[in-house]
């Protein structure tokens, strides 16, 4: 699988010459890694500091972005997964269960990715099914029982669009889930860490905080669909991607996120370690200031919060 981009080109021959390097020693050739390491930086800062927002849309993409399950790994402890819809089966493109924040007991829910072309396969891409969003609020209606915050975790090009998921009520599961997640007397905290796409993603989005990395995207269709049906033409992608305004610093203006996490030079997948303790400092904010809120409050406040969502004053 391809593990960069086109604009990434200059970096990734940094990183080469990086890589050259590292096997010699002495102090010249320190020198010469302290000098490249100096460009590296300033190079990814340059490229960075200017994508268009469809360049941003291919860093959201990135198949070295770290995913769900390595978020896990990073920061949260004893995570025991949960499988099975108690329906159908189970759906691999979203991974969830209960583990252990800071010594908290919460429930996390996320759609996941693969690496390599098998293990796509295998997750379909992160694209989900009806199990995998009956999944996923089975186990926010066990985490709400026991009194659990949910952490949930959006990465994913939509729902998938298959016969078979259409057949088994796709459209009705992701409507549930919005209906429940509205309801649920537990903190929720959402975080868009690379694609979301339309339904597939809000199915996992209804939270008390909606957070976003820096160069995540959340739309409710891809470039290359809205190019599709507006034009019927693929080469207005870009175009497209423009005039959808889904990038994090779009959303934050709109009022559709509450916080836009920044990410290391470079995007999350440059420095994975960086990203993750980020990331953990920003939940336990968003914990730390929800925990001691009423149910009531919850529900009312996170109801409110997406009622106002597209609410606009006409000046005229």
């Amino acid at each position: 699988m391809k593990d960069s981009i086109d604009f990434e080109a200059p970096i990734r021959d940094i990183l080469r010459e990086i890589e050259d390097h590292s096997s010699f020693s002495g102090k010249e050739s320190s020198r010469e890694l302290e000098r490249l390491q100096q460009k590296l930086k300033k190079t990814r800062e340059e490229i960075f500091g200017k994508l268009t927002r469809w360049q941003k849309a291919l860093v959201a993409r990135h198949p070295m972005r770290p995913n769900t399950l390595e978020y896990l790994g990073m920061i949260f402890d004893d995570f025991v997964e949960m499988h099975g819809d108690r329906r159908f089966a189970d759906d691999p493109a979203i991974v969830g269960g209960f583990a252990s924040f800071n010594g908290r007991p919460v429930a996390v829910v996320g759609h996941q990715k693969g690496r390599s072309t098998k293990q796509n396969i295998h997750r379909n891409f992160g694209m989900a099914c009806p199990e995998g969003y009956r999944k996923a609020i089975r186990i926010m209606r066990l985490s709400e029982k026991f009194g659990r915050p949910i952490f949930t975790f959006i990465d994913t090009p939509g729902a998938y669009p298959g016969i078979g998921a259409e057949e088994r009520g796709q459209a009705e599961a992701i409507a549930f889930n919005l209906r429940e997640m509205a309801e649920i007397r537990v903190p929720i905290i959402v975080t868009v860490t690379g694609e979301g796409g339309s339904g597939g993603a809000l199915g996992l989005g209804v939270g008390n905080v909606v957070n976003i990395l820096d160069f995540a995207i959340y739309s409710v269709i891809s470039p290359e669909g809205c190019a599709a049906i507006l034009w019927s033409d693929q080469t207005k992608t870009q175009e497209a991607a423009e005039s959808l305004r889904f990038t994090s610093a779009d959303l934050k203006e709109l009022g559709l996120v509450d916080t836009v996490i920044p990410e290391p030079s470079g995007g999350a997948h440059a420095d994975p370690g960086l990203m993750g303790a980020t990331l953990r400092h920003q939940l336990e904010q968003d914990l730390l200031r929800l925990e001691g809120m009423p149910p009531e409050d919850l529900v009312r406040l996170r109801y409110e919060k997406f009622r106002k969502m597209g609410a606009f004053l006409d000046m005229a």
